[in-house]
């Protein structure tokens, strides 16, 4: 098999990232038990904010683009999250490279939560939504291909994530086993306009914000 030249986030097709990598999904989803099971105390103000949230947004998610979903409904979830800490905070919208058996991996990443405050340094986390460009592929390929890049500039073993297609989110773990072979895993899916999937949601967010933006 012929490896592609170079990888762009946001048209990465799967066909192309196991010419260049040997990539397995594996069912066995053990390896969320901690992230899924975090303890963490929702307040009285967190389930109002949920509640509010589905009820304002409910009718019309379906219809929103990109952009509507962005800034509507996942960008209030951040906000409340706050990702913005003493080294390290959410960036959207910013570039990010790395070279895998001398092919570039390149484009902008929707959202990372990275170290560093004016530019990102090191990234620990990405969501990637759904994009109706006529090009784009599967946000799911399009996180791969993100968290790939990630692990190579890391020089780690393993990486999360999440990708979002309108109401439903699914998170993703990508895990380096030898050189140039990966294993992924995704959860089954969580409606964000159901209340009890959305406090998981939110609860599995303030789990990467507290154990797995470190060092």
């Amino acid at each position: 098999m012929e490896k592609p030249e170079k990888i762009i986030f946001q048209t990465a097709k799967y066909d192309d990232l196991v010419k260049i990598v040997k990539l397995k999904m594996s069912e066995n989803k053990t390896l969320f038990r901690e992230w899924f099971h975090f303890k963490y105390e929702l307040t009285k103000a967190d389930l109002h904010f949920l509640k509010k949230l589905i009820k304002t947004h409910k009718e019309i998610l379906s219809s929103y683009s990109e952009e509507d979903l962005k800034m509507y409904f996942i960008s209030n979830i951040l906000n409340r999250i706050n990702f913005i800490l003493s080294d390290r905070r959410g960036f959207f919208d910013k570039p990010l490279k790395a070279r895998i058996n001398e092919v570039e991996f390149s484009g902008k990443t929707d959202f990372m939560v990275a170290s560093g405050i004016e530019e990102p340094q090191k990234p620990y986390f990405f969501i990637q939504e759904f994009k109706r460009e006529e090009k784009a592929t599967h946000p799911k390929n399009q996180l791969l291909a993100e968290l790939l890049a990630a692990i190579e500039l890391n020089k780690t073993n393993l990486i999360r994530g999440a990708y979002v297609l309108g109401r439903y989110w699914h998170f993703m773990i990508l895990e380096k086993m030898a050189e140039n072979s990966y294993q992924y895993f995704i959860s089954n899916s969580f409606d964000s306009l159901d209340f009890e999937k959305l406090k998981q949601i939110y609860v599995c967010l303030q789990a990467v914000k507290l154990v797995y933006c470190n060092d």
